[in-house]
């Protein structure tokens, strides 16, 4: 960083991995991370690694019977020890200046970046991703990390108040606390990276209770964050369950905030047990939550029906459908429903599905085998309730947790299908019979994360900006893919709280403004 501040902003490049040099360094990548396999990974508190009564496994979920970490299991009592060893740092981590926590951050977006492939490789094998989405994903928590760096020095010298005759005043952002950091296992870097990155640059300290699906990623990326230089004590890092350790840490009285990305119903949890203050706790816990969707991509009668059916199935099917943004309803014009449906069955039924190592497929497995059951059995309900039209089944003949991509054409309004969040790669197409009944159709959901509409009609996209309930809405392109800085991600109603990570505003999720009014000496 110059005495001026970071260059501008820009979003990371991805990697080209149709070319041979690149294909190559991401199979040594592969092989690299592949002989660190089932190692042990303990919780880190206080500023030093912690033993624990028991540990539990991840797996990787293209090959079930392949170890890719031992991890220790925290308890209630880690749990309390944490945001006890967090409170503890505190008070150093938040007066050291908004330039060196800066500077901490830039510094995980330089070994991001020479770890890139390593990390991907991580991705790949313990969450299932394909070498292209694990890419995005490293590459937005690169971007995640850069973009609070710079919104953090913009921050840390707000804008000048009006001056009352007689009086100097200004504006300061504080930190919050101490926050607990629950991510995802399907952004199991990006997500993370990003609410830890707020929080630290920021000035809290943080504890991060990752998913039991993916926790070595976060430890990896714990250690992105001890090689950056950021103090052992303002981050603490602890797996366990969440009956046990995330109760204890969200309920705990020292908890000043948490944030969250996950399911709506244990986003909902959270937010009633962050609402009953404990004994001696002195504030009004935040709750900073995304819970999912359950999106609808519209194509009107006069859209480009190749283009739309391209999104749609880029939507539904990209990382098996376990994006929150993901596309799980199609709403199409009666007009050209039979026609949009038949795209959407042919372009199914060339989509490949294999192990995610493999760069030849297209589709993955879903992340395990819960998750397999839950998908087929909304599979088999959707099968009662409608057209089954392509896949539908488990992929025979494989170990790994695959599902082909479903499509369940003529979806009514009531069905299950249409109505709940799935989380798999299925597709439900429901007819309507204007634009008019399919926005009625896509706002009539408890949901409103992402939304798309393809239409060629200018007057028809203004009315979706105007009427389409999502906090993210894209128009004439795919409803995934948001981009730091260009795409604020963040829905309304039971998607969440609206919080727009990768936005200008984000934050200050994560900070309290405190005015200052000083008389003048006459």
């Amino acid at each position: 960083m110059t005495p001026a501040g970071p260059p501008p902003f820009r979003n990371e490049s991805y990697t080209d991995f149709s070319q041979p040099v690149a294909r190559e360094a991401m199979r040594a990548a592969l092989a690299g991370v592949a002989g660190r396999l089932g190692q042990t990974y303990r919780p880190w508190i206080g500023g030093r690694f912690r033993e624990t009564d028991g540990t539990f496994d991840s797996f990787n979920p293209s090959r079930p019977a392949q170890l890719i970490g031992r991890h220790g299991k925290g308890s209630a009592a880690d749990a309390h020890g944490a945001v006890e060893a967090a409170y503890a740092a505190y008070p150093a981590w938040s007066r050291t200046p908004s330039e060196e926590r800066v500077r901490l951050l830039l510094r995980c977006v330089e070994i991001l970046k020479r770890r890139k492939l390593e990390f991907n490789a991580w991705l790949v094998l313990e969450s299932g991703k394909s070498w292209m989405e694990a890419e995005a994903d490293t590459s937005e928590a690169i971007d995640f990390c850069g973009y609070y760096a710079r919104l953090m020095l913009r921050h840390a010298s707000p804008e000048p108040l009006l001056q009352m005759p007689g009086e100097r005043g200004h504006l300061r952002y504080l930190p919050l606390g101490v926050g607990i950091i629950i991510p995802p296992w399907n952004f199991p870097l990006a997500i993370l990276a990003g609410m830890t990155a707020a929080a630290l640059v920021a000035g809290n300290t943080v504890v991060i209770k990752p998913s039991s699906d993916t926790p070595t990623i976060a430890a990896m990326f714990v250690e992105v964050l001890a090689e950056a230089g950021f103090p052992g004590g303002a981050y603490q890092f602890l797996p366990g369950p969440g009956a046990a350790v995330g109760d204890t840490l969200v309920t705990h009285p020292r908890t000043r905030f948490i944030s969250f990305t996950g399911s709506k119903a244990v986003g909902l949890r959270i937010n009633q047990l962050a609402a009953q203050p404990a004994p001696g706790q002195i504030w009004i816990k935040r709750v900073i939550a995304e819970m999912g969707g359950k999106n609808a991509i519209i194509v009107d009668a006069g859209a480009d029906l190749d283009a739309a059916a391209s999104g749609i199935l880029a939507s539904a099917f990209g990382y098996q459908g376990q994006k929150c943004s993901a596309c799980s309803r199609a709403i199409a014009d009666e007009r050209v429903y039979d026609a949009l449906v038949e795209r959407l069955a042919a372009g199914a039924g060339r989509l490949t599905v294999g192990p995610a190592d493999d760069p030849s497929y297209d589709m993955g497995p879903v992340i395990n085998a819960q998750a397999k059951r839950t998908i087929l059995g909304y599979i088999e309900q959707g099968r009662k309730e409608a057209r089954l039209i392509a896949g539908g089944a488990a992929v025979p003949g494989l170990d790994g947790h695959f599902i082909q991509p479903t499509i369940i054409a003529d979806a009514g309004p009531g069905a299950i299908i249409f109505r709940e969040e799935i989380f798999g790669p299925v597709l439900a197409v429901t007819r309507a019979r204007d634009f008019d009944h399919a926005l009625a159709l896509a706002n009539d959901t408890e949901y409103g994360l992402t939304g798309a509409v393809y239409a060629s009609d200018p007057a028809l996209l203004r009315r979706a900006e105007d009427e389409f309930f999502a906090g993210n809405l894209y128009l004439n392109r795919k409803c995934t893919g948001a981009m730091t800085g260009c795409h604020p991600f963040g829905g309304f109603n039971m998607s969440g709280t609206d919080s727009k990570a990768g936005g200008p505003d984000y934050l200050l999720q994560y900070m309290q403004a405190k005015s200052i009014a000083e008389r003048l000496p006459v």
